[in-house]
């Protein structure tokens, strides 16, 4: 976490502790995984899906670092990084649409089991579709909606996260207006 002054430029960075960024990090993770597997090298789609995964992890953490200068430019780039996931859900449901393979609702017990099992890794991911399979046929299903859980699961944290940046530029004001109390205090 970059550090330069408690009073002008408030802590910032320090994004690698952030839910959010950490579950965007491993949706990224399991999508580049997902399209070497079954998106063809050739389309158009897995270049798409990569690029939209990656803005949801890398805005974030530059969300984080711009904070300490600028909390309009935090909750944009947080909600570019929101709006790159809703792009990444989309290419799943897609996929699982055009191969005529279910989509799970929100209270399927498979997908609750992802969420309460709160991985870390892509190894934790991997453990836990070889738990969830009862047929390799049913694979790219259970990998394409394991993507849609921690996607879901990274939005809401982005959601709740743009709204506390709202909430702390409302009160707390931004660098303007700490720049132009300190210069105040200085006459």
């Amino acid at each position: 976490m970059d550090r330069v002054n408690d009073g002008l430029i408030p802590r910032h960075g320090g994004y690698r502790n952030l839910k959010s960024f950490q579950v965007a990090q491993l949706a990224y993770d399991l999508t580049v995984d997902f399209v070497d597997r079954y998106v063809d090298s050739r389309s158009r789609t897995r270049d798409q899906m990569v690029q939209a995964a990656r803005p949801g992890v890398q805005n974030i953490a530059v969300g984080s670092q711009v904070s300490a200068t600028s909390k309009k430019m935090e909750m944009k780039l947080t909600s570019v990084a929101r709006a790159s996931l809703e792009e990444l859900r989309l290419d799943y449901e897609d996929f699982l649409r055009h191969r005529k393979l279910l989509q799970w609702d929100l209270d399927d017990a498979r997908r609750q089991r992802l969420v309460d099992a709160r991985p870390r890794s892509l190894d934790d991911i991997e453990a836990w579709i070889q738990s969830t399979l009862s047929t390799l046929s049913l694979e790219p299903e259970i990998r394409a909606n394991a993507a849609l859980a921690l996607i879901a699961v990274a939005t809401a944290l982005l959601t709740r996260q743009i709204q506390s940046q709202a909430n702390s530029f409302e009160n707390e004001g931004g660098f303007t207006e700490r720049l132009y109390g300190a210069r105040k205090s200085k006459r």
